[in-house]
């Protein structure tokens, strides 16, 4: 399974937006978040926030067969549920999917497994 990782600033005045967003998407939409998820190839998300100097940070980790692939897909999709997801990703954090990113994407360093372990 490959990772991708995504940070963002939080936008202060997005703060309590963007942490009942996800709330929802973790609570009481969790059918609708975890159908898009499935449909797009990703396997396991999480989205962790840093509290930093220049402000709050959003931190994603998804894995997914293809996390590239599955980006694109909601960047493209057209399920009402994609749809909306984009304009709270453009309300929230100013991300615009539909543009291509300003940089390359993370370099990832180091991907540590831990062997398996013998049941005795």
């Amino acid at each position: 399974m490959a990772m991708m990782v995504l940070t963002r600033l939080i936008p202060p005045e997005k703060y309590e937006e963007w942490r009942a967003t996800l709330a929802a998407f973790g609570g009481p939409r969790r059918e609708e978040y975890t159908a898009a998820r499935t449909r797009q190839g990703v396997t396991r998300q999480g989205v962790f926030v840093e509290h930093t100097s220049d402000g709050p940070m959003e931190i994603m980790v998804m894995e997914a067969d293809d996390p590239g692939r599955a980006l694109e897909m909601i960047a493209t999709s057209e399920e009402p549920f994609d749809v909306e997801f984009r304009a709270y990703l453009l309300n929230t954090l100013g991300l615009d999917l539909s543009q291509p990113p300003a940089g390359p994407p993370p370099e990832q360093v180091l991907d540590w497994t831990a062997p398996a372990r013998s049941h005795a």
